[in-house]
């Protein structure tokens, strides 16, 4: 009877493996996987923008409440600054967080289907290459 002796890590590393031909359509499938892979560290990058510039507009949204409802605020509008009653000032504030929520929705939708399309490439290309290949990100 023999017995099976597991690997470490570093004999693993050192193992040889078996030569596997990598086809042309393997490579396209490793080059999507790659610019999938970019493409969801921007959505991520913007996703992060978004939320944070929402952050600040709900917190200048409270402070400006705490401001008296018939004092104009300076509201930046492109270059220059406009002088604008507060209650005005409030609700393009809220139209302009409810514009941000929209754009949250569709990077995470887009994020959602780049995962799925990666979750994808990865079944088949670990189940052609297995430990040969390294797609964790």
């Amino acid at each position: 009877m023999m017995q099976r002796r597991m690997l470490s890590k570093e004999d693993e590393a050192t193992a040889p493996t078996e030569d596997i031909q990598v086809r042309r359509e393997d490579q396209e499938k490793i080059s999507r996987f790659s610019s999938l892979h970019q493409k969801e560290m921007r959505i991520e990058e913007e996703l992060r923008e978004k939320l944070k510039e929402k952050e600040d507009l709900e917190e200048i949204s409270g402070e400006l409440e705490l401001v008296d409802e018939e004092e104009k605020v300076p509201y930046k509008i492109g270059d220059c600054f406009v002088s604008i009653p507060q209650p005005q000032v409030l609700e393009m504030l809220s139209a302009s967080q409810e514009d941000i929520d929209g754009e949250v929705n569709k990077l995470k939708e887009q994020m959602t289907a780049v995962q799925e399309e990666m979750g994808e490439l990865k079944k088949v290309l670990y189940g052609r290459f297995g430990r040969s290949i390294n797609l964790e990100t």
